[in-house]
């Protein structure tokens, strides 16, 4: 008996010696390949874009790509920063007045202006300004009613190729979503309407295109369009370029991203609750596996008479 109490300590404390031994060979392995994943990952990007991750990117062609724009400091660039609600109506009122003849907002709906920007009221009353075609009627015919906060902001021209003719063949992009399409961002549609200076001695632009150093090429088909007083902003702030400029870059940034708030909102509940299941998870496997890691096994060998015996 005594003999076999002995074998099952020793199988014991052989087997939590194992245990222990993958255990810890299982760690330095996961660590290992977490190290590997990580070095690869920054050595693929390194080949794709030429630079290194998060160390700051510098473009390899400034005449190809564009001069790379300054990180601009955005109110809403804070983890738990909003928007600028009064900035976005004014970038509104900076889009209406001026992008809105070459450019469209396709994905933006009246409805969407809506406790953002402006009241229910005054939304309905931009609305019933646009006409928009609908139908057919009872006689199979189409017709013109004034917009609702369901209509879409209307574009400037029918279709494409009417929006090439106007514009010398340059189609204008949708502004949807073009913060996020472009590279900078925000900062980028601030860059590229406030960039616009003459070109530096040795470089030409053909008739038709203004340089801008921030569009790739250096050659844009857009002409300037904000100056000094271009609009007149109703709560008295002064429409300077450079305030236009921003206006109209916050309102693009929210048009592209207009669940930016609400999303941040959803962020801070749920790192406070997944936190505190954290903090309480803790407690449980800590109070759990007390009596498990706080054990002693001790081997006791019998005495001299006790062996005799048997």
């Amino acid at each position: 008996m005594q003999q076999t109490r002995l074998s099952s300590s020793a199988s014991s404390s052989s087997s939590s010696t194992a245990q222990q031994a993958q255990s810890w060979l299982g760690s330095r392995t996961s660590v290992a390949l977490a190290a590997g994943a990580t070095v690869g990952s920054i050595a693929w990007y390194t080949h794709l874009y030429g630079t290194v991750p998060f160390v700051g990117e510098v473009s390899a062609n400034m005449a190809d790509e564009g001069m790379h724009p300054p990180a601009y400091p955005w109110s809403h660039n804070g983890w738990f920063n909003s928007f600028d609600h009064a900035s976005i109506r004014r970038g509104y009122q900076v889009y209406r007045e001026v992008c809105s003849s070459c450019h469209s907002l396709d994905r933006i709906a009246w409805r969407n202006l809506v406790g953002v920007s402006h009241t229910v009221d005054e939304v309905k009353t931009m609305a019933e300004e646009v006409e928009y075609t609908d139908g057919p009627n009872d006689q199979g015919e189409m017709f013109q009613r004034p917009g609702k906060l369901a209509d879409y902001l209307p574009p400037p021209y029918p279709n494409e190729e009417a929006a090439r003719a106007a514009n010398g063949g340059a189609l204008p992009p949708d502004l949807s979503l073009i913060v996020k399409a472009r590279h900078g961002a925000a900062d980028y549609i601030f860059s590229l309407l406030t960039g616009y200076i003459d070109p530096p001695a040795g470089v030409e632009v053909r008739e038709g295109m203004n340089y801008n150093p921030f569009f790739p090429g250096g050659a844009i088909s857009m002409a300037r369009v904000l100056f000094d007083g271009v609009v007149e902003y109703p709560d008295g702030t002064p429409a300077t370029t450079s305030q236009m400029a921003k206006d109209v870059s916050t309102f693009l940034n929210w048009a592209s991203e207009p669940e930016h708030d609400e999303r941040k909102q959803i962020g801070i509940k749920a790192v406070i609750i997944f936190s505190s299941l954290t903090l309480i998870a803790l407690y449980v496997k800590r109070f759990k596996w007390s009596a498990i890691k706080t054990r002693k096994i001790s081997y006791h060998p019998p005495a001299k008479g006790d062996v005799s015996k048997h």
